[in-house]
């Protein structure tokens, strides 16, 4: 059964840092491509950032040169660093994972992804 658990959310002001966890369970963590999401109030679910089972990247542009997503595949973690953050990306943030064909990229479209966690808030204030 797989299960994720996302943590590091919290208050933060604008300008400052956040490290997220997401603690994979349940499934070969690192055979699937894993990704961020967020979703504000009143507002669709957009991805973040993602990566494939070989480290490649994809962010959206939003957050480009501010964020950055890792993972460890021996503690079955997925991290998005966060950084020079903005009110704008107070959200709630979310894990996601599926299992990708070797060949098609990491995703950051909603419909990807199968296996998804609680979330964890990330408030920025300015």
């Amino acid at each position: 059964q797989v299960r994720l658990v996302e943590s590091g959310g919290g208050p933060v002001k604008a300008g400052g840092s956040r490290r997220l966890s997401c603690q994979a369970s349940g499934f070969p963590f690192s055979t699937y491509t894993m990704a961020w999401f967020r979703q504000g109030t009143g507002t669709e679910r957009e991805g973040v950032a993602s990566i494939d089972r070989h480290g490649r990247t994809t962010y959206a542009e939003s957050v480009k040169g501010r964020f950055t997503i890792s993972k460890d595949n021996a503690a079955n973690t997925l991290y998005l660093q966060m950084n020079s953050l903005k009110p704008e990306d107070t959200a709630m943030y979310f894990c996601a994972a599926d299992l990708f064909p070797p060949t098609v990229p990491a995703g950051l479209t909603v419909r990807e992804y199968a296996n998804w966690g609680q979330g964890t808030q990330v408030t920025v204030s300015s």
